[in-house]
């Protein structure tokens, strides 16, 4: 597992080609904030993490399955992530960034990925 990379997987980068070409400009992993979010946005104050729906088990994703073999390591694998997630997400909470989660799946359509980004995307035409 220590070979899965973390950072720039293709989900990540269709998201922020998205972003970019709507006019949004980001930084990346900030190591400052709680769970080095995958896209951050100063300028709205938010963050947008880009879970994959295996890693981070999406609910009623059929791209989130258990591995047939050492059910038990995996279970408690994707109850670590999760209970990581959400302690990263109420951080950010509290420090009044507002958290966005883009889910691997969401990525494949471009009606999809607006639709889990629509907060920002509102954010921006409100500012506009």
């Amino acid at each position: 597992m220590a070979s899965v990379g973390g950072k720039n997987t293709k989900p990540e980068r269709v998201v922020r080609r998205y972003l970019h070409r709507l006019g949004f400009r980001f930084g990346l992993h900030a190591k400052r904030l709680p769970g080095r979010p995958d896209v951050v946005l100063p300028k709205y104050r938010t963050v947008v993490f880009v879970h994959g729906c295996f890693w981070h088990h999406h609910p009623g994703c059929r791209y989130a399955i258990v591995p047939k073999t050492r059910r038990e390591f995996w279970l408690e694998k994707f109850e670590k992530n999760a209970e990581r997630d959400a302690r990263n997400i109420s951080d950010l909470k509290s420090e009044g960034w507002e958290v966005i989660v883009v889910w691997e799946c969401q990525t494949r359509s471009v009606e999809n990925l607006a639709s889990g980004l629509e907060p920002l995307l509102e954010r921006k035409r409100q500012s506009a």
